[in-house]
């Protein structure tokens, strides 16, 4: 097994439960604000993909803000400092050797929560990390940044999106600040091109526009065939696209060293699924994955790891009832509206987050079935 290398030494569980920052974080801090309300504004690093010294950033500091701010802008500096963020790292835990988990909320996105809504982790290999999913902002992105650096000095070389959806990706731009490659699905550019407005409006209604200073969709680098691997050194993760399942671009992970699946939105537990791609295809999706040699999954909601294949029953149940009881309902002939009102109700007990999902399910599933 692999022993990451850790901050300051050796690493020993007893001075990673104790929370010691290991990573002392000298960062360049911004504070932004909009330019068309300069009273809205936020604190935002603009990090290096390595740990630097304090000398190192205050020398880097001028060309990097000059470049950074000829990319924003609608966005003004009120003040700047190489300093350590005060930001409360992510909560986060060791699934397995070099796999640290954050566990997202079981709520709609708040300015309160910031959107810290999906799992998020990264992976920490010899050489490098990967970090999977970026947070429902940029503020969730910086807390994890801070959770990577009690762990490692290692450069964050990768970041890999599972999805399109904003819970998991609108805090991508501060590794894109990093220097970091952005990889996903093929599909995943134009998914995101055709929604970014719908998701700047939407989202920032949901979060506030002091949470979405910085929190946006960034350019991503397609992968060009079905699957990709990632060396972080004494590991590979590999990355394969699946068709469409609960979105038309999902991607999923596997590390061999640990035997884990990192299944992103394709697994879901706790809370009530998100269907917003084909349900044919995500069972088939899942019938697939059945046979994989995992130990364990990290869903995309939910516990931070599960046993696998057990770990995909209860997003099966649900899924496969939402499809019987939608050909029961168009056999006999019932209108779209009338079946979203019951179709799903079987499963209301086992989720969280029913009557926010369930219906747009429904109708999902109708309106793909009754074409069957």
């Amino acid at each position: 097994m692999v022993k990451p290398r850790i901050c300051g030494g050796a690493y020993t569980s007893g001075q990673q439960k104790r929370g010691k920052r290991w990573c002392a974080m000298i960062e360049l801090v911004l504070t932004v604000c909009l330019a068309g309300d300069p009273a809205v504004c936020a604190k935002r690093m603009l990090p290096r993909t390595a740990v630097v010294s304090q000398m190192e950033c205050e020398a880097s500091a001028g060309a990097r803000i000059e470049a950074w701010q000829m990319q924003h802008p609608d966005l003004r500096i009120a003040k700047q400092a190489c300093e350590t963020p005060d930001i409360a790292p992510l909560p986060v835990t060791e699934i397995a050797d070099g796999i640290w988990m954050h566990k997202g909320l079981h709520e709609i996105p708040t300015p309160q929560n910031a959107g810290d809504l999906a799992n998020i982790g990264f992976v920490v290999g010899q050489h490098a990390i990967a970090v999977i999913d970026a947070g429902g902002s940029r503020d969730v992105a910086e807390r994890l940044l801070a959770a990577i650096r009690q762990v490692s000095d290692l450069p964050v070389e990768y970041l890999v999106l599972t999805h399109m959806h904003p819970d998991h990706m609108m805090g991508a731009s501060l590794f894109m600040d990093m220097g970091a490659q952005i990889l996903g699905h093929e599909n995943l550019p134009a998914a995101l091109a055709s929604r970014a407005e719908t998701y700047q409006a939407n989202y920032g209604r949901l979060i506030g526009s002091q949470r979405m200073i910085l929190s946006d969709a960034v350019p991503v680098e397609a992968l060009t065939t079905g699957i990709a691997e990632i060396d972080l050194g004494g590991r590979f993760l590999h990355l394969a696209q699946t068709p469409t399942a609960h979105t038309d671009n999902d991607l999923r992970l596997f590390d061999d060293l640990t035997a884990t699946l990192w299944a992103g939105d394709l697994v879901f537990a706790e809370h009530t699924p998100a269907l917003d791609g084909s349900i044919t295809g995500w069972l088939s999706v899942l019938d697939d994955l059945r046979a994989s040699k995992a130990d364990r999954v990290v869903p995309g909601h939910g516990p931070v790891s599960l046993p696998w294949p057990e770990g995909m029953r209860d997003v099966y149940g649900y899924l496969a009832a939402i499809a019987q009881e939608t050909r029961a309902a168009i056999k006999q002939g019932e209108s779209l509206s009338v079946a979203i009102t019951h179709v799903g109700e079987s499963q209301r007990d086992k989720w969280l987050l029913f009557d926010e999902f369930n219906a747009r399910n429904a109708t999902a599933a109708y309106t793909e079935l009754e074409w069957e």
